[in-house]
């Protein structure tokens, strides 16, 4: 890891095999390191979930047989993990956003004392 690289803070959820394949663990793992070093990434990786907050987003990770889902916010030195989980339907579901947003405000209480 570089000294310029952000560091993932995880506030919820794992990347491991079982339940994820080991490719998509792979996969997540590099789309996560490209975020810690600063690259922004777009679809098909990565779409904002500004329903959550501004700089929120939802990282894609299609597995063999589920349809994963990270998300996550790009704080100024760190990549915060908010949720993993196993996406069914095309909208996110409302209890991942509003868990997610508790999370996140939960996040910048500490952050801020």
């Amino acid at each position: 890891m570089s000294p310029n690289d952000k560091r993932l803070v995880w506030l919820a959820g794992e990347v491991k095999t079982p339940p994820f394949s080991a490719e998509a663990r792979l996969e997540a793992g590099f789309l996560l390191r490209r975020l810690q070093r600063g690259d922004k990434l777009s679809l098909p990786h990565s779409r904002p979930m500004p329903s959550v907050a501004r700089g929120c987003h939802e990282l894609r990770v299609v597995d063999e047989s589920a349809t994963w889902r990270i998300m996550y916010f790009v704080d100024s030195d760190a990549i915060v993990i908010l949720h993993v989980f196993q996406k069914k339907t095309r909208a996110t579901p409302k209890r991942i956003i509003d868990v997610s947003k508790d999370r996140l405000q939960a996040y910048r209480d500490v952050r801020n004392r």
